[in-house]
């Protein structure tokens, strides 16, 4: 692989301009198709094979004119203190705000005063309306919108409170300018790297483009392939992270051959085919990580994970071609000023060589690992144990309108439901009952209505009336009201409690019953997550350990790897937890409103994380591995991996999580929740992981690390990461303006070293 890279990084140099040409064609092509492209779909939770999901599918195929995705809005009164809401005046009002919902994009519009309604509170001060839209709240115009705000406004000039709930006034949330602060403090820290304008300018522009390319694509293809804004997102924060980590690699690489002495088309090819190498192992693993989220069998993250793995493929093709063809055009520039001016002979300074150089802090890091490997270890898994505690009282749900800001008109609608009808109105439970097998479907019905209305924490079951039915009376449709919120642990056992209740409802009437609603898709998505993990974990795991086997022909390196990954992800899982549910320094990062962790928020974190883990594994490894084989013991391997590379690879890791972190600031909870939850991941992973745990273990392991068995040696295919047939094709000829010797190689596993 590393001639091949080796000889398309020459290619790329020498024919840059073409090379260029195409990439900004494509650019361009993609934001054609972006720009003609409709508005991307809303988020589909489809549950596949579940009991949530059955139930909306018998809904949507029984009960066609219940326009079951047109958006809803649910408008709250409460009369003055002291008065009631059926008061005339008071009534009124409420009526002229009704009627101002009518005509439009609104399908139905319910009254609160209809007799049997229900709508209005115990205590006869609040009241409800319900509308229902003919179109999804995605395709909500601003003047309906402006409707729903005119008529509660023309509630409160009449002296009510009037707030409203429901999806017809959501917008797409404001995602900040996330991307933007990342990029910049990505700018300071390639400034920083390499002390040149145009160095740091080199890998934020060409992960630009290739983000610019996956980005618009998607774009394009959002509605034919139902990508959603919140897919288009995440794959803009992980194809900007890895771009620019990929590019500051080879750039990085190109760096160090020149100061060897090489010409620049020949330092180009060697960057690429020696990082080069190591950016295409990095970024399969995380395409594996991402693309295998198509075990859990759940189609939004499976769009998710194959979107995002679409915009790492094209970070690593711009890596291998455009990052080469860039470097062409700058030439020298590629160090600062000041370094051209000290040596204007060449315009690139001489290598450094170890006698009267002091060590560099990364060297000087691992000489202290490797003096107390013991003490570096415990420290670092203590430390990530502590903080993965939270994890064990982590809770999984969707966020809904109680966890918004206080001061917003969903939240205040929220509240006052729960004030005048109880919490669990806010989250009523859908039964849905099949009648096709029942000999008298009117007794079944009334039979699963009697038997829900008996389980302890269900307060209100509605009638069975001739509305609860579909038009061949075959399937009935009732509500029950839990005694608790849609997010209370016990609203939880309310719905396992009626699903006790279906084999009894089965054998009495012969009718089937099912139950959805907010808390029962809760149940079934935690438990599809619970269920597919262990298979995820064994395929994506099991696929990364072959492939780092491969990378660096060892066992216990991969095996080393995966165990330090699982640290990481339980660490940053905790943190996620410490804030997001606990409340802890919430209102640092803007944090509002604590709540459960988002259900799908740990398998996507796993999935990401695993794979930028192996990232920085391959980046920093894979220079021990290749001093190792060129000769030196495994101590001064670690410490000549830590010289070559620690520098660079915090950078790397400091620039991600300044991407990462930039989308902190977005409103919505999904973004805003993985945005912390991956910088985070990836400063434990980078800086505690990678820095302290992985050199530790490597001293404590010796010669032991790189061992593999000989029969699995044979077997295993040499993909050449170190460049040993790079070197003997160069030896043989083939690395025409080579001015600096190549040291000799050796391989310690196939001389029995």
């Amino acid at each position: 692989m590393a001639t091949f890279l080796y000889k398309l990084g020459r290619f790329a140099f020498r024919r840059r301009r073409f090379v260029a040409l195409v990439w900004v064609a494509l650019l361009v092509a993609a934001g054609v198709g972006a720009s003609t492209a409709s508005t991307p779909p809303e988020d589909d939770f489809a549950l596949p094979g579940t009991e949530a999901q059955k139930a909306f599918d018998v809904l949507e195929d029984r009960f066609p004119d219940s326009n079951a995705e047109g958006a809803q809005a649910r408008m709250v009164f409460r009369a003055p203190t002291g008065e009631k809401i059926t008061a005339t005046d008071n009534r009124e009002a409420v009526e002229e705000a009704v009627n101002a919902l009518k005509g439009g994009q609104a399908a139905n519009v319910s009254d609160p005063f209809a007799k049997d309604s229900g709508a209005i509170s115990k205590d006869g001060s609040i009241a409800y309306a319900s509308a229902v839209y003919k179109v999804p709240s995605t395709d909500i115009t601003d003047a309906t919108r402006d409707k729903i705000e005119a008529a509660a406004e023309s509630a409160r000039k009449a002296g009510l409170t009037a707030e409203t709930g429901g999806d017809a006034l959501m917008t797409m949330p404001d995602m900040g300018n996330g991307e933007i602060i990342g990029i910049a403090i990505a700018a300071i820290v390639l400034i920083l790297t390499f002390g040149s304008l145009v160095a740091a300018g080199l890998p934020l522009i060409t992960a630009l483009i290739g983000v610019g390319i996956g980005i618009s694509s998607i774009t394009a293809l959002a509605a034919p392939l139902n990508l959603s804004a919140d897919t288009t997102t995440l794959a803009m924060m992980i194809g900007l992270a890895v771009g620019i980590d990929y590019a500051l690699f080879i750039a990085s690489r190109y760096r160090a051959e020149l100061t060897e002495g090489r010409s620049r088309e020949e330092a180009v090819g060697r960057a690429v085919g020696t990082a080069g190498s190591a950016v295409v192992f990095a970024g399969l693993t995380v395409v594996i990580a991402l693309v295998g989220l198509a075990v859990v069998n759940i189609p939004v993250l499976t769009r998710m994970g194959m979107a995002a793995a679409g915009t790492v493929v094209i970070a690593v093709l711009v890596a291998l071609t455009l990052v080469p063809a860039a470097l062409g055009m700058v030439g020298k520039r590629i160090f600062g000023r000041k370094v051209r001016k000290a040596y204007p002979e060449t315009g690139v300074p001489p290598a450094a060589t170890a006698e009267g150089q002091k060590p560099k802090a990364g060297a000087r890091w691992a000489a202290f690992v490797l003096r107390r490997p013991v003490m570096v270890l415990v420290t670092a898994v203590l430390g990530l144990g502590v903080l993965a505690i939270p994890v064990g009282s982590m809770q999984l749900g969707f966020p809904d309108e109680g966890n918004e800001p206080t001061d917003t008109t969903q939240r205040k609608a929220y509240d006052l439901l729960s004030d005048g009808f109880g919490a669990g109105f806010n989250g009523p439970l859908m039964l849905v009952g099949d009648l096709r097998d029942s000999d008298n479907p009117q007794k079944a019905a009334e039979d699963i209505r009697k038997r829900v209305a008996k389980v302890d924490g269900v307060v209100a079951v509605t009638p069975v009336t001739p509305q609860s039915f579909n038009k061949s009376k075959d399937t009935v449709m009732l509500t029950a009201v839990p005694k608790t919120g849609p997010s209370d642990s016990k609203t939880e056992d309310v719905v396992r409690s009626i699903r006790d209740q279906q084999g009894a409802i089965d054998k009495a009437t012969g009718a089937s019953l099912l139950v959805t609603g907010s808390t029962a898709v809760t149940i079934d998505f935690s438990q599809v997550m619970n269920d597919a993990l262990v298979p995820y974990l064994a395929l994506v795991v099991g696929l990364a350990f072959l492939l780092l086997m491969l990378v660096f022909r060892s066992i216990l390196v991969p095996l080393k790897a995966a165990l330090g990954f699982l640290l990481s992800v339980l660490a940053a899982l905790g943190a996620v937890v410490a804030v997001f549910q606990w409340g802890w320094a919430a209102s640092l990062i803007g944090v509002e409103q604590t709540g459960p962790i988002m259900s799908m928020m740990p398998i996507f974190m796993i999935g990401v994380i695993f794979g930028l883990a192996m990232d920085y594994e391959v980046f920093l490894v894979t220079r021990m591995r290749e001093a190792y084989v060129h000769g030196e013991g495994p101590g001064e391997a670690i410490i000549s991996g830590f010289r070559l590379s620690a520098r660079v690879v915090s950078a790397a890791a400091v620039i991600m999580i300044s991407v990462f972190a930039g989308f902190i600031g977005a409103s919505a909870a999904m973004i805003k929740m993985m945005g912390f939850g991956l910088a985070i991941a990836v400063l434990f992973d980078a800086i505690v992981v990678r820095m302290a745990i992985v050199p530790a273990v490597l001293a404590l392991l010796g010669r032991r690390a790189w061992w593999l068995p000989k029969w699995l040696d044979r077997i295993l295919p040499n993909v050449d990461v170190e460049g040993e047939k790079l070197r003997h094709h160069l030896e043989d000829g083939a690395g025409a303006g080579q001015t600096a010797p190549i040291p000799a190689q050796r391989s310690p596993e196939r001389t029995g070293v």
